[in-house]
């Protein structure tokens, strides 16, 4: 039972789902009181928790009992809130399942059959004129012969309408209902025995109050309609295309309401509900009250928190700055884009602006020399020798056994088998494949290391302290000052299809996960995160830059396409984190107006520009916009938390007003990297920097083809921390290397502007990933005056 109560779940399947209900019902079982760590630091709750994980059953009897119930009731809590977060994660990837499975089904039955008809409109003119020229004969004799292929081509064109139209639709519907009848139904079911929803918002009630009548007549057999007397709600689930297939009329003609069809299609409403948190669980963490994600002090403490965003209390100062900023771009935007021979605004088809990006700029020369003398001095560099460099010189191991609770290994051994994991987690090789002969080591030994060591918050340590370690050691001379912008991207990594994290990813075309990095223009990352394919990226690019946890004082982040939103705008606006994006369809982007009434304030503009910004919307919620704001700064609900509520599918006041903030900041922007061709490129080259780093993921995580062969998410989160501290190393050694280089005249002479601008410490050329692991800690490196 232990065992089950630990393990993780599966794929999206029906037996995953029925596990993990089996695994709630026997944690609920125990009957721990309610508020038991109430009193609790969730850190001290987590690190109780992740203890009772790692110790085998033998361990924990050897414990007292009041340590060994401590251990096991932190579990058991923290577990519960996981389990029924699972399930609802559950709930919602297999209603989408049952749906997506039902549209592929009928499209391939039909898809042999279907063939577009072309010239649509020369039929009809054809059947027309020869109807009219011979109104009284017969239809095979005047209309047939008058098209193309005759009888074919119109049997043709009646199918296409037919796939494409309402009874395509009809089917699909059927076909779902056959297969939630046939095969999910006992899970979902079984979900609503165990999970309790609820919502704050009595437009949804009926939502829930459906899922109270689904439940009720459960047990109700092959009924086809539900009682005459019951009062059934109806819902948004069942209306438009869902009305006619949910409501029928019996033998007498009595208009009655399908049982299974009204189940899914309150299901189908539940899902879109759940996902924008209109609707929440009773019991859970990340779908829990949206109200608990807000900060329970912000009433008390509201003039702090103001302060703590750096946001004046009174909104119209707010809107007034706003609105000034926003205005002062788009005239000097007006005033100069007649001299700008990149940019012009007029009307088109294909979208107003038409911009066009800066060339390349020069290239740097005489980098390949300062790379190759790295390579001469330091030659065939093992990577193994690069993590244990980094590791000894920054001190981090220290951290992590401080961060532990120490523990009986000797110090030296801890740090052999903790640098033997992270490297065979950083690259995918897998400890087996790593532990050598004459290594000392034994791979059960290495993995309880990593278990009871390794946490995931012990490997964002390590990788925090090199990070750190690496902005103190530059030379201000050679890399400038310290930099306060980053740039975002993800990176897709093919995994087992076993994992409830794995989804298709249409961009990348196949299964897997994303890994998004925050990259700073010296190259080193100070935040990685792991993301589901259809996670929001803006969550993930605004999750970074406020919880990054390195000294960098992040000002600015580039992001591309897929990280920018009017959301997103207004989000980094609220945070003070200038959103710095790469817009690809910019053609299309609309301009608002800061004002209303004045259609010709900006002629020169005036094919891009759109409608006034609703700036009384933001002074109604500001106050509320404020507290989301002050949520994600304090860390009492995530990002992402946050935006599921700020979705299209919710009617959130607050939302609207983020909008209108986002919109104006957005235009801001736009006016701004319009005009700056100096922005634009250093947006592209921070960007590239970004890129960069993904090309080396290939190099360091080569084991199994690259593929994150677990279903266990806490594996694939320590593979994306383990490779993070890999590339981290590769920085910070490559840093100390390059200033060894170059603190000599001859070798800094050598360096033209170019290539002080292109200098980067993200190369690999003189290092070995690949061969025989060998660890040997009085082996170092010598660079500079030597070891430290």
């Amino acid at each position: 039972m232990l065992a089950l109560v630990k393990s993780l779940p599966g794929n999206v399947s029906l037996e995953s789902m029925l596990r993990e209900i089996r695994k709630l019902r026997a944690i609920r079982a125990v009957s721990f009181p309610p508020g038991l760590f109430a009193d609790t630091a969730p850190k001290v709750l987590a690190g109780w928790r992740q203890q009772a994980v790692v110790e085998s059953p033998s361990h924990l009897r050897r414990r007292s009992p009041q340590s060994r119930l401590t251990l096991l009731c932190a579990l058991l809590v923290e577990r519960e809130r996981e389990v029924t977060d699972t399930l609802v994660d559950l709930l919602i990837a297999t209603v989408h399942r049952i749906g997506a499975r039902a549209e592929k089904k009928v499209t391939d039955q039909l898809v042999t059959a279907f063939k577009k008809v072309t010239g649509k409109e020369n039929i009809l003119f054809q059947i027309a004129e020869a109807s009219l020229t011979r109104p009284d004969e017969e239809v095979r004799q005047v209309v047939f012969p008058a098209v193309r292929g005759g009888e074919q081509t119109l049997r043709e064109l009646v199918h296409e309408f037919k796939t494409k139209g309402p009874v395509y639709r009809r089917t699909v519907q059927t076909t779902l209902r056959a297969s939630y009848t046939n095969h999910y139904r006992r899970g979902m079911i079984a979900l609503l025995e165990v999970l309790e929803f609820r919502s704050g918002n009595t437009a949804h009630q009926p939502v829930i109050d459906a899922l109270a009548l689904i439940k009720r007549y459960a047990r109700a057999g092959n009924t086809t309609y539900y009682p005459l007397g019951e009062q059934v709600p109806e819902h948004r689930g069942t209306t438009g295309q869902w009305a006619e297939v949910v409501f029928k009329e019996d033998t007498r003609g009595r208009r009655r309401v399908v049982r299974m069809v009204f189940e899914v299609a309150t299901f189908q409403a539940l899902r879109e509900q759940l996902r924008c948190k209109e609707i929440w669980v009773t019991g859970a963490g990340r779908w829990r009250d949206p109200d608990e994600d807000l900060p329970r002090d912000f009433e008390a403490r509201r003039t702090e928190h103001y302060g703590e965003l750096r946001k004046p209390l009174n909104p119209r100062e707010f809107v007034a700055q706003l609105r000034e900023e926003m205005t002062a771009e788009l005239v000097a935007l007006d005033e100069e884009i007649g001299g700008l021979d990149w940019v012009d605004i007029t009307e088109r088809k294909t979208g107003a602006i038409r911009f066009t990006a800066p060339g390349p700029q020069e290239e740097p020369r005489n980098l390949r020399k300062v790379k190759a003398e790295v390579g001469r001095r330091w030659q065939a560099v093992p990577l193994i020798d690069i993590l244990k460099e980094a590791m000894l010189r920054t001190g981090c191991l220290r951290k992590v056994a401080a961060l532990s609770g120490g523990g009986t290994l000797d110090a030296q051994v801890l740090a052999e088998r903790l640098m033997l994991a992270i490297y065979a987690y950083g690259t995918n090789t897998g400890i087996r494949q790593v532990i050598g002969v004459g290594s000392g080591h034994s791979e059960e030994e290495v993995r309880y290391a990593r278990r009871r060591y390794l946490t995931l918050e012990a490997a964002r340590l390590i990788a925090t302290e090199i990070a750190n370690a690496t902005f103190a050691a530059r030379d201000a001379g050679l890399w400038g000052q310290g930099s306060t912008a980053v740039a975002s991207d993800s990176t897709h990594f093919r995994s087992w299809d076993q994992n409830l994290f794995t989804e298709w990813h249409s961009r990348y075309g196949g299964r897997g996960i994303l890994v998004y990095w925050h990259v700073e223009r010296g190259s080193v990352v100070v935040h990685c995160q792991t993301l589901k394919a259809s996670a929001s990226e803006v969550a993930a690019m605004v999750e970074g830059a406020i919880r990054h946890g390195t000294t960098m004082r992040l000002e600015g982040n580039y992001v591309d396409s897929h990280g920018q939103s009017e959301i997103g705008f207004g989000i980094t606006r609220l945070l003070n984190v200038e959103l710095l994006p790469r817009i690809k369809q910019i053609n299309h982007v609309r301009l608002y107006r800061p004002v209303a009434g004045d259609a010709n304030q900006f002629p020169n503009l005036r094919a891009a520009m759109t409608r006034p910004i609703r700036w009384d919307v933001i002074e109604n919620n500001y106050d509320q916009v404020i507290k989301y704001a002050t949520a994600i700064r304090t860390g009492s609900a995530s990002t992402e938390a946050i935006l599921s509520r700020f979705t299209r599918a919710a009617s959130h006041l607050a939302y609207q007003a983020m909008l209108e903030i986002g919109r104006a900041q957005r235009t801001r922007f736009v006016a701004l990297y319009l005009r700056d061709r100096d922005l634009q490129r250093e947006i592209e080259e921070g960007l590239n920097v970004v890129e960069a780093w993904n090309r080396a993921n290939a190099v360091i995580y080569y084991g199994k083809g690259g593929e994150i062969s677990t279903n266990n998410r806490e594996e694939v989160e320590m593979a994306a921390l383990c490779l993070r501290i890999l590339q981290a190393s590769i920085v910070y050694l490559n840093t100390l290397m390059l200033q060894d280089v170059l603190a000599e005249p001859r070798w800094s002479e050598l360096l033209a502007p170019a290539d002080r601008r292109g200098l980067t410490p993200l190369f690999w050329g003189h290092i070995r990933p690949y061969g025989e692991v060998r660890l040997d800690l009085a082996s170092r490196l010598v660079i500079g005056d030597g070891p430290s």
